[in-house]
């Protein structure tokens, strides 16, 4: 059973920024991609980034590009993102993902595309 926590979220001042993991455990080093999505109440959850595991390229949502950045630990299943730059827009609740078979698309960003999803964790981005 694999299973993923969240970690590094909270309350930030506009401009700021936060550093999120995500630790797995029952997860081998062969799964396909693992992406962080986000939502906020009353809306639908929204692609981030993904990195493939592979060979590391890492994909971003234009919402993000340029403030946030994912990365992994030379274990490849624990993984970071970097959040700068942060605006009360980011506010939301952060989940890291994983897919384990090729889905047969170079970036999965939906949520049907991925197997095992953390339980969130908040970020608050106070003006």
């Amino acid at each position: 059973q694999v299973q993923l926590v969240e970690s590094g979220g909270g309350l930030v001042q506009t401009g700021g920024s936060l550093r999120l993991s995500c630790a797995t455990a029952g997860l081998t080093s062969d799964y396909y991609a693992m992406s962080w999505f986000r939502q906020v109440p009353g809306k639908e959850r929204e692609w981030l980034s993904c990195m493939v595991n592979n060979d590391g390229d890492t994909y971003y949502a234009d919402s993000v590009t340029g403030r946030f950045t994912m990365s992994r630990d030379n274990s490849k299943v624990t993984m970071h993102l970097q959040m700068d730059r942060l605006t009360p827009e980011d506010t939301a609740v952060y989940y890291c993902v994983v897919v384990w078979g090729n889905p047969g698309i170079r970036v999965p960003m939906l949520v049907e595309d991925y197997d095992f999803w953390g339980q969130g964790t908040q970020v608050t981005v106070s003006s």
